[in-house]
């Protein structure tokens, strides 16, 4: 659109190494501000993980017992398992300590193949509890956040890049997509309206009564609706983040 905009290069050697120094992504992994990661996936990476790390009643494999990661992948790659399936696996976690050797522990955990898929790519020395649950913006911040102290710089970028890539490949797997029937009406929609209604009305007689201002009445009436919406929103949100099955004990 016409701006101008200056470009400064840096010319001599010490010059270049500074900016390499301070402007490559890789020495950026956390904020100045406040040491929380910078590099976190977003969008349709979350989508991904979070598709693979959510559970789901009744898939296919749900109850079965492997020894480790290697044969939960091969039951995935051969269609025995799906990928939201509850299951229980042998899982071996490595911690690093300064004044010892590295601690193992291994343990029968309850999970689903798709966190132990992802596990595969979780750099040593971080613990499966970090991806034994469902994979949100938040986690996956504390995770890479833990990789970052606990690994080191070079695993972390590594790890980065391998998160974006598992996300992408099963976000495309999912198949996600919208339409205007997964939005319910929620049942308390009226009621809502009723009661935001009743309230304008009262605020409508005040104004008569020459109680509120003008102005007072334009700010109540928008508090009022303002908040109406939110909450419709809300109860429209809580529908749909859960839905009824039922399991293989009639529950």
């Amino acid at each position: 659109d016409g701006d101008q905009m200056a470009v400064h290069v840096p010319l001599t050697l010490e010059a270049q190494l500074e900016a390499r120094t301070l402007m490559m992504s890789t020495n950026n992994i956390l904020a100045p501000a406040n040491g929380e990661p910078i590099i976190v996936p977003s969008q349709d990476v979350v989508l991904g993980l979070y598709y693979m790390t959510r559970e789901r009643v009744n898939a296919k494999g749900e109850g079965m017992v492997f020894a480790d990661a290697k044969e939960v992948q091969r039951a995935y790659d051969t269609q025995q398992a799906d990928l939201q399936a509850r299951i229980k696996v042998r899982i071996t976690d490595v911690t690093f300590r300064d004044d010892a050797e590295n601690e193992t522990k291994t343990e029968i955990v309850d999970t689903t193949v798709g966190r132990v898929l992802l596990f595969n790519i979780v750099p040593e020395g971080l613990p499966f509890s970090m991806v034994n649950q469902k994979m949100a913006k938040k986690p996956i911040s504390q995770i890479l956040n833990a990789c970052y102290r606990n690994v080191g710089l070079k695993e972390t970028v590594i790890f980065a890049d391998q998160l974006m890539y598992t996300g992408y490949q099963f976000s495309t797997r999912s198949g996600s997509s919208i339409g205007v029937n997964d939005f319910v009406i929620p049942k308390e929609k009226a009621a809502i309206i009723n009661q935001a209604n009743s309230e304008v009305e009262e605020i409508e007689n005040q104004f008569a009564s020459g109680l509120v201002t003008q102005g007072e009445k334009y700010n109540k009436v928008i508090d009022i609706w303002s908040r109406a919406n939110d909450i419709v929103a809300k109860s429209m949100m809580e529908g749909l983040s859960s839905e009824i099955v039922v399991n293989k004990e009639g529950e």
